[in-house]
């Protein structure tokens, strides 16, 4: 595939990224055209080159003898809080709705220990 130029787009979040554009060169003829893409032109791919880095990157962490174990360690630390506010504080839905509201609700329900203590 060729190289027919990049482009610079923001995200939603404001993070700025470079995308690169390639186009194949002769797609007529070819047996899988039709599963591939629908367009009357040659098929053209964007690809994020860092993004595609960084999730290498990533997954290469992640499957490391290191990551398998923190990630075993983080199932156990994360299952133990919130089975106890689901069971010890009865906690199981959301009355509010939108996510300000829903951060305001878990952070009250994150506090209430300490509010317990600091009332005795």
């Amino acid at each position: 595939m060729a190289n027919i130029g990049s482009y610079k787009k923001k995200t939603k979040i404001g993070f700025e990224q470079e995308l690169h554009r390639h186009q194949a060169q002769n797609c007529n003829g070819c047996p899988l055209r039709s599963l591939c893409h629908k367009s009357k032109y040659n098929r053209i791919i964007e690809c994020n080159h860092n993004l595609i880095r960084l999730k290498s990157q990533a997954r290469t962490l992640l499957t490391s003898e290191q990551g398998i174990a923190k990630r075993k360690q983080r199932y156990w630390d994360v299952e133990a809080v919130f089975g106890n506010i689901k069971q010890n504080m009865n906690f199981k839905q959301f009355m509010l709705r939108g996510i300000d509201k829903v951060n305001v609700e878990i952070g009250i329900i994150a506090q209430w220990p300490t509010t317990l203590k600091s009332i005795d």
